[in-house]
């Protein structure tokens, strides 16, 4: 199979691993999983993850660069809400995969090698 190049040069699988990379920091994921039901400022976001403020702004920098989370300014504050619909229904096919294979992934050694059975 040839791979497929987008217009920057790489190809479709690095483009993807880079959308699940975007995805894979825990604290990332719980910043996005804040914002999945209304849009909602940092200082909202940080009371519902209890991360610190600028932890929430670089993950939401990091969002809203990959294109995952929109941004409205409304007066003084912005305000961050999920982009598409098809980043929830992402979410939400992984929480269904995780219910079948949750402890291989955890004690998967080559992401894990701490973890043992």
């Amino acid at each position: 199979m040839i791979a497929v190049r987008s217009s920057n040069g790489s190809t479709r699988e690095q483009v993807t691993s880079a959308l699940f990379k975007s995805l894979g920091d825990p604290s990332r994921l719980r910043v996005l999983q804040a914002c999945t039901e209304e849009p909602l400022c940092v200082s909202d976001i940080v009371a519902r993850t209890g991360l610190s403020q600028p932890s929430v702004s670089s993950h939401l920098a990091c969002l809203w660069d990959c294109g995952l989370v929109e941004r409205e300014q409304r007066g003084r504050r912005v305000y961050y809400g999920v982009r598409d619909p098809r980043v929830l229904a992402l979410l939400a096919s992984a929480d269904d995969l995780l219910t079948e294979v949750e402890d291989r992934v955890y004690f998967c050694n080559r992401h894990h090698p701490e973890h043992k059975r």
